[in-house]
């Protein structure tokens, strides 16, 4: 048990699922002052960090807890300021910036040990009526058509996790880059996912399931633009900043594709931006993310 008066999530080997859905399950502490505290649990992770789209997850649900059910997110921007111990719950505090007519604002900090590991503002709109219109899905080969992730053998070498302990099924249409790199170097990729069995239908859980999933993957476009894949020798990966936007209502059981391309990187960094539609061809969700990547220069390519 941690500071939190939480333990780690023990369900992972089991029901990776169920896992995901125990870490969303946040508990409201019943402390106030001029914030609302909730505490969490953290999947088990064999390098020992929290997974950042975890923290995401997560912190979305606190902030809507604290907002009508009648007013979901629609758009979040946050930062990750330290790296999140694993074997540790995590404790987060929403300040309710402000209630409007028609939007709301919610600031989250996620603290581990007295330090935040993780800043968050997100806005929640009522819903109304308005213009509509949606970039169309690209056209590629659909998931059925593709190798999971499981028949690669193995473990992803970023968290030397299983690939079947994974609450998502995750499918590359250009060829993943968890073993040798594949193809040419490009700009793009596309990756179909969804959650591994059926989640209850509560929206929300939806909407904070579909930030968990869009930090998984979205750093390749700029590995992929360098034909380097993962396992890199002398690589260096983290997180940044990860900013997200909510169209329109998904379900994360059902397919989506993650569609993710890397406009710049230079100076240790690069960006990347993402669109995830449904099935169909729904356009769902907007991410963009820049990370930091370092590699050494006998690895570099143009």
């Amino acid at each position: 048990m941690d500071a939190a008066g939480t333990t780690q999530d023990p369900n992972i080997s089991d029901d990776p699922v169920g896992s995901l859905l125990s870490v969303l399950a946040l508990t409201d502490s019943g402390a106030r002052t001029t914030e609302d505290i909730f505490t969490g649990v953290s999947h088990h992770m064999p390098r020992g960090r929290v997974y950042g789209g975890q923290v995401l997850a997560q912190s979305v649900v606190a902030a809507s807890r604290t907002v009508a059910e009648d007013r979901p997110i629609h758009s979040m921007h946050g930062y990750f300021l330290r790296p999140g111990d694993a074997s540790q719950g995590i404790t987060f505090s929403v300040d309710r910036l402000r209630d409007g007519r028609s939007f709301t604002a919610r600031r989250t900090q996620a603290y581990q040990q007295g330090v935040p590991i993780f800043s968050m503002i997100a806005s929640f709109q009522a819903e109304e009526e308005g213009l509509d219109h949606e970039e169309p899905m690209p056209d590629v080969p659909g998931p059925d058509d593709l190798a999971p992730l499981e028949t690669q053998g193995g473990e992803n070498p970023l968290s030397k996790r299983s690939f079947s302990d994974l609450p998502l099924e995750v499918r590359h249409v250009e060829g993943s880059l968890y073993g040798p790199f594949p193809g040419t170097p490009q700009l793009r990729q596309s990756v179909w996912m969804r959650t591994r069995r059926a989640f209850p239908d509560d929206p929300l859980l939806h909407r904070a399931a579909l930030a968990y999933l869009s930090d998984m993957t979205i750093q390749e476009p700029i590995l992929r633009a360098h034909g380097l894949a993962w396992a890199t020798p002398g690589m260096s990966v983290a997180s940044l900043d990860h900013a997200m936007w909510w169209h329109r209502p998904a379900r994360v059981d059902d397919w989506l594709l993650y569609t993710q391309s890397a406009p710049n990187a230079r100076g240790g960094r690069g960006l990347s931006t993402g669109r995830i539609y449904t099935r169909d061809g729904m356009l769902v969700a907007s991410v963009a993310q820049e990370v930091m990547v370092r590699v050494p220069a006998a690895e570099r390519r143009a």
